[in-house]
């Protein structure tokens, strides 16, 4: 077999606590990144259904806010891009 210099000695140990805590850090990433887009497409069902491309633009702007305040503030993480997409339902449904 070949030999690649290395023994089972020589291999460091894992970092499991580093590995967790990129794991949780990737995980509240997908989870605000996954409403911030349901949000953005709903502000386009918006525009694009009932014509009311301002209220499209508002909720896209905030989509955008409330994700950059959801990945600053892990506390409030992704309550905060919820908002606007609570908001672009109510918009599509009332409007």
């Amino acid at each position: 077999m070949a030999d690649h210099g290395q023994h089972a000695a020589d291999i460091p140990q894992m970092d499991y606590a580093e590995h967790e805590g990129t794991y949780h850090g990737f995980v509240r990433f997908a989870e605000i990144a996954t409403l911030a887009c349901m949000t953005i497409v709903a502000a386009l069902a918006v525009g694009g259904t009932k014509h009311a491309w301002g209220t499209a633009i508002v909720g896209t702007l905030l989509a955008l806010v409330s994700t950059g305040v959801g990945i600053a503030a892990p506390s409030v993480g992704w309550r905060a891009p919820a908002v606007p997409f609570v908001l672009m339902l109510l918009a599509l449904l009332l409007l």
